[in-house]
């Protein structure tokens, strides 16, 4: 089989992300093509991980195709590649100084999800967070122009600001899929004792619930400010625009209060363009 080139490998990888409809668009569409092209490779590095994760018929068939990946990611950085994602990707491991382990830690992430997580302790929910969230930040804040200290510190806390904004959106969806990422200590001190993802979302406590882990977002997205605000703003512009989106989730879903776990919660179009251009301004 004759291997991608560049091109056809950025071009089958653009097509992900615009199939996604994800507002990861709208926070890349402000960066140079290079750096863009870069985070659309990431992308739909994560996207093929995460549906392995999410669409493998066993936790088994999934270690497995994983492990596949884990040998991809390692040829990649020694300058082989096999497919359209690592083709795409591999101009920007030189070029952003981008680090293996990051990579290996998001597949470890998509490991855990796949043996399907159910009432995490608050330790192990951390741990998957900056796997799966963390993890593609430290590779982001690079491409996004930034590896200093402060930066790291940025990754650090918005991938888990974001991921657990994403844990307390997605309840009704994980729990369809049997999963239940809310942390055993919060349902203890709000005395939920079932640990069946279904019944736990039937439970009169459950907003009080997912009000202390969004405590505990809110919290990290404190801290990603704080750090942000010493780093170039150029740099953390497209961070800034995920934060906003995702804080203003967050903002809506403690508003709603979890009354209806069917209504999945959205920002308008409207706000969504305020906040890019307010951001972009900045």
């Amino acid at each position: 089989m004759t291997p991608l080139s560049y091109t056809e490998a950025i071009h089958q990888v653009k097509k992900q992300v615009s199939a996604s409809r994800s507002s990861f668009h709208a926070g890349m569409a402000v960066l140079p093509k290079n750096r863009r092209e870069a985070m659309y490779a990431l992308y739909g590095f994560c996207r093929v991980v995460d549906d392995i994760a999410d669409e493998s018929l066993s936790p088994e068939v999934a270690a497995s195709k994983l492990q596949e990946w884990r040998v991809r990611i390692s040829d990649m950085f020694r300058g082989k590649t096999s497919d359209a994602v690592t083709t795409a990707l591999l101009p920007s491991l030189r070029a952003y100084d981008l680090v293996e382990k990051d990579f290996q830690e998001i597949i470890d992430g998509m490991e855990m999800d796949s043996m399907t997580i159910v009432a995490p302790s608050l330790a192990t929910l951390d741990v998957y967070c900056d796997r799966v969230a963390s993890a593609v930040g430290r590779i982001s804040i690079r491409i996004f122009g930034d590896a200093g200290t402060d930066a790291m510190k940025v990754a650090y806390h918005l991938g888990r600001a974001l991921q657990l904004t994403n844990i307390l959106r997605d309840l009704s969806e994980d729990a369809a899929r049997k999963r239940l990422y809310l942390p055993c200590e919060l349902l203890e001190k709000h005395s939920i004792s079932s640990r069946n993802p279904s019944e736990v979302l039937q439970f009169l406590q459950l907003p009080l619930v997912c009000r202390d882990l969004a405590s505990i977002a809110r919290t990290h997205y404190t801290q990603a400010d704080i750090y942000m605000k010493k780093c170039p703003a150029s740099a953390m512009r497209p961070a800034r625009i995920m934060r906003d989106y995702y804080g203003a989730i967050l903002g809506l879903l403690l508003k709603e209060n979890w009354r209806d776990l069917s209504f999945r919660v959205t920002i308008p179009k409207w706000k969504k363009i305020f906040i890019y251009i307010k951001d972009i301004l900045l």
